[in-house]
């Protein structure tokens, strides 16, 4: 993908992003997931890590589009996002869940897990499942080893609140693929996956 996809709101990069593979080349093999699930964060969005302006751990997120923003969280998980807009105005997209397509036996190894929907169904466990580390924050997302591959078709795609977070709760900036079994786990999710399914399901 080249670095001017990137730079849209995140609200706007946020969905775009559903769909699109994200590949890390790394010593031990090639890993990649299809973004299923993502989580738009703005500068004027009290939820945001930049809402209360610039800091040692924010920074990257101040800086151009199309660069990785991992950050430590709860005191054990890292979570990967993808910086978006313009420099300066601070925004990014949380990449919350993958669908996984290459490496999956890395990834079970990494996650100590055989079952594939719970290798990447939440922001910390695609962290560990691709490798992703703490150095690369900052990375560019166009690199031979840390890049985005176009999707292939354009997905349905809903919305609802973000998950784990005290404010700005009801903020519909979450965006997942329709009836994608990847989602995160997690109350709001299955109920989509319920509704979906009653509205499908023969009478």
């Amino acid at each position: 993908m080249p670095s001017t996809f990137f730079r849209q709101d995140s609200i706007r990069l946020s969905q775009l992003l559903l769909g699109c593979e994200l590949v890390h080349i790394t010593s031990e093999g090639v890993v990649a997931g299809r973004i299923v699930e993502t989580e738009a964060y703005r500068r004027d969005d009290e939820a945001s890590h930049s809402f209360r302006g610039q800091t040692p751990r924010n920074t990257v997120m101040f800086g151009p589009a199309g660069h990785a923003y991992i950050y430590f969280t709860y005191g054990m998980h890292y979570c990967f996002n993808i910086v978006a807009g313009e420099s300066g105005y601070a925004e990014a997209v949380l990449i919350r869940a993958l669908e996984p397509t290459q490496g999956i036996e890395l990834m079970q190894q990494r996650r100590r897990t055989t079952d594939t929907h719970n290798l990447c169904s939440g922001p910390a466990k695609l962290v560990q499942a691709l490798g992703l580390t703490k150095s690369q924050n900052g990375a560019g997302l166009t690199t031979p080893e840390l890049h985005l591959r176009s999707r292939t078709h354009e997905p349905i795609i809903h919305t609802g609140p973000r998950i784990g977070i005290s404010r700005a709760k009801d903020v519909p900036w979450r965006f997942f693929i329709a009836g994608n079994p990847y989602i995160t786990k997690h109350l709001f999710n299955k109920s989509a996956l319920r509704l979906e399914h009653d509205q499908t399901s023969p009478d």
